[in-house]
């Protein structure tokens, strides 16, 4: 159908238990991989939020440190390019714990880590919280972590609207905002997803392509940016008809073709 890369959850979505690697599956994938030059990124269990520190207990953080390093040992043997983590949430009455928490957890995730499958940071909506919205925020929280060169970026294009963060009508001041900081240079994927909301809803609702509020044409012209050339570039929307996304390819390859 024309797919260049794809993700997937190293284990159940919904947990944090730790499974073991399957060394025969994970070979196959790595080799699937190459031959068919498709670029794959793993995606981290949902229950990961690693903003709460130790606020709800050791043993919770201790479990998603332990989870994170699981995903990466799994996706390094399938030759993932990285695994994405959500920025997380707190409600703190120190705005800064958060952020602190975060950079801790990262720290402690990737201390003794050799691998070349990195990090990916993912930017949000805007709710639960409104942390982890902005390219400035993503940036300083790389830079302040001890191996911020085991840490890139994921962008998901619908969160990215609905948080107000990017207007697609200031897309060009939106790009060199992002080369200014450095961002693109460490873009590793793109979730390629519209929005069911208007921009600064800060809801997380993904839509089909070119059925939300963003439209198929703008996001065209983002990701025809050379900063995206080369990138994994998924879907997280909903299948079409025929149980595929073979449609919204399609679409986008067609509405590239000519960009170009």
């Amino acid at each position: 159908m024309g797919a260049k890369s794809f993700q997937y959850f190293p284990k159940n979505p919904r947990s944090l238990s730790i499974k073991e690697l399957d060394a025969s599956a994970a070979t196959d994938c790595f080799r699937f991989c190459r031959e068919k030059g498709m670029p794959s990124i793993a995606h981290t269990p949902y229950p990961v939020n690693i903003a709460i520190g130790e606020t709800r207990g050791r043993e919770l953080y201790e479990a998603t440190v332990a989870s994170l390093q699981n995903d990466l040992i799994i996706a390094e043997a399938c030759g993932s390019v990285g695994i994405v983590v959500h920025f997380g949430h707190l409600k703190s009455i120190d705005p800064l714990q958060g952020y602190k928490n975060i950079i801790q957890c990262l720290n402690e995730t990737l201390g003794g880590w050799q691998g070349k499958t990195k990090i990916l940071l993912e930017n949000q909506a805007g709710q639960p919280g409104a942390m982890g919205i902005t390219l400035e925020e993503l940036v300083y929280v790389r830079s302040l972590a001890e191996e911020p060169e085991k840490i890139a970026f994921c962008l998901d294009t619908c969160h990215a609207f609905a948080s107000g963060t990017w207007i697609p009508e200031e897309t060009d001041r939106w790009m060199e905002r992002g080369r200014e900081l450095g961002y693109w240079q460490n873009l590793a994927a793109v979730h390629m997803n519209d929005s069911k909301y208007p921009s600064g809803s800060g809801k997380d609702r993904h839509a089909r392509i070119g059925e939300g509020r963003i439209g198929a044409d703008r996001l065209a012209e983002l990701i025809s940016n050379p900063e995206f050339e080369g990138l994994p570039i998924v879907l997280e929307t909903d299948p079409g008809p025929d149980g595929t996304h073979g449609d919204e390819m399609e679409l986008l390859y067609r509405l590239l073709e000519g960009k170009r």
